[in-house]
């Protein structure tokens, strides 16, 4: 699947603008992820991008989303690794994350959440005003983006990055697609 096959079938399972704007978000910060990791940008991309396919279908049931995704992705045949990634990106199930790609889009999903509300309390609503020391500074305010969870991006460092670097090369990434996500 390319990945214009593949934002088609986001857009047909997902109806929330703001939803689908989160998934761009991810894929940009996984495509750039890839690069530095020197990994396959493509399939990190479609891991990003698909990573909440069945979310209109399982919110408020966390026990199937990310299950009936990956399964939804393995019947249109994608690769066993990024259906696994996109799995283990819900840690309700528990399950472990073994490859570099799983623990990026544990820790990416969360962190494009941070991100943007960085730029929306801004008054210029903008991702360029944005920097990393403004990040990390709001990242240590518990009242501050409450849904993205602290824990979760700071699993970063299972990739070898520091929080600050995460942030950079995440921050990067969506400055890049602010345009497309409305920042």
């Amino acid at each position: 699947m390319n990945r214009e096959e593949a934002l088609k079938l986001l857009k047909k399972n997902l109806k929330n603008k703001n939803l689908i704007s989160h998934s761009l978000a991810v894929e940009a910060v996984m495509r750039r992820l890839a690069e530095h990791f020197d990994e396959d940008v493509e399939k990190w991309g479609l891991a990003g991008l698909l990573h909440d396919i069945d979310y209109d279908r399982t919110k408020g049931d966390p026990a199937s989303h990310s299950i009936e995704g990956a399964e939804m992705l393995a019947e249109l045949g994608l690769p066993d690794d990024i259906v696994y990634a996109v799995k283990v990106h819900n840690s309700y199930h528990g399950l472990p994350r073994l490859s570099l790609m799983d623990k990026a889009l544990f820790a990416t999903d969360p962190l494009t959440g941070l991100i943007v509300a960085g730029a929306l309390i801004r008054p210029e609503k903008k991702l360029s005003i944005v920097d990393v020391p403004f990040l990390l500074k709001r990242f240590k305010e518990k009242s501050f983006a409450r849904g993205a969870n602290r824990e979760t991006i700071e699993a970063c460092s299972e990739t070898g990055l520091t929080l600050e670097e995460f942030m950079g090369l995440g921050l990067e990434a969506m400055q890049g697609i602010a345009a497309e996500i409305g920042l």
